[in-house]
């Protein structure tokens, strides 16, 4: 599967496969992509920001796009280790011992999937919030709803560490997680 499926399967009301984390990491892949226009549409003159600099932005909001399109899959990619985790068999207490350190490995790998979509989404946004007033004006709300999206995208990502977070067993996972949403939050 591929972001192009995933995003189909977003769309689908029916499906329940897929959702907010997937969505959130589309939502900055957007970003990048209005962000990264409103950068080339600003090299024809110095706005603020000298046009070579503007096409190096443009080229690493290119890279965190691609970044982000796979972290759409990983991130359902995640959830499915979620479900796979929780569908063991729990008969026996050996059954249940395996299945609750699956479901804490699997807790692991979905809160991992939205913590990494989260540092792009965010370091987009810091991009977008550095480029206000840089760029070429008659873009300017190309820029602004680029940003908002990385802002969505990045809070949206936090939620869904914070969805898994309870699967999470061990202090120290707990703290780092604990650690990335405090470090991620976009004020």
């Amino acid at each position: 599967m591929d972001y192009k499926d995933i995003m189909e399967l977003i769309l689908d009301t029916d499906d329940v496969t897929v959702g907010g984390g997937s969505a959130s990491a589309l939502s900055g892949a957007l970003a990048c992509g209005l962000i990264g226009m409103v950068c080339k549409l600003s090299t024809k003159k110095d706005y603020g920001i000298a046009p070579e600099r503007q096409l190096e932005i443009a080229k690493e909001l290119e890279d965190i796009r691609d970044k982000l399109l796979k972290g759409i899959v990983e991130d359902a990619n995640a959830y499915g280790v979620i479900i796979d985790a929780f569908k063991l068999p729990k008969d026996t207490d050996e059954e249940k011992e395996t299945r609750k350190r699956a479901i804490a490995n699997a807790g692991v790998v979905g809160a991992t999937a939205p913590m990494e979509n989260a540092k792009l989404c965010k370091r987009v946004y810091e991009i977008g919030i550095e480029l206000d007033g840089k760029t070429n004006p008659n873009c300017h709300s190309d820029l602004v709803i680029g940003y908002e999206l990385a802002k969505d995208g990045t809070n949206g990502c936090i939620m869904n560490i914070e969805a898994n977070l309870p699967l999470v067993k061990g202090e120290e996972n707990i703290q780092e997680f604990n650690k990335a949403i405090e470090d991620l939050k976009i004020d």
